[in-house]
């Protein structure tokens, strides 16, 4: 998630926003934005109901309780454009994310 802001200018030029959305409850958000000396954008709660947004979107693994690593591309009209869902442990490439928004 720091890549985002290491790379703040670019995704800012592609007139998008970055949004991180996870299960944990507010306050170990806020922790671990602090923790990372800050972040440029918002962190949203999907604590309860527990995942509610990830089921939504069809990224939330029952199996382990949590959504998994994910990122969409939503245009200005609501309609989502890109998808990828990673693996655990895999980062996403900014790049080929930046390419997408591009697209817009």
């Amino acid at each position: 998630m720091p890549s985002y802001d290491a790379q703040r200018a670019e995704f800012e030029g592609t007139h998008s926003q970055v949004l991180a959305i996870s299960c944990d409850p507010i306050f170990s958000k806020q922790a671990w934005g602090k923790a990372l000396g800050g972040i440029s954008y918002p962190l949203v709660a999907d604590f309860w109901p527990h995942g509610a947004v990830a089921q939504q979107y069809g990224v939330f693994n029952e199996k382990l309780g949590r959504p998994d690593r994910a990122i969409f591309v939503v245009d200005k009209q609501g309609i989502i454009r890109w998808v990828k869902v990673y693996e655990g442990g895999v980062m996403p490439d900014n790049g080929e994310l930046l390419a997408e928004l591009r697209k817009l």
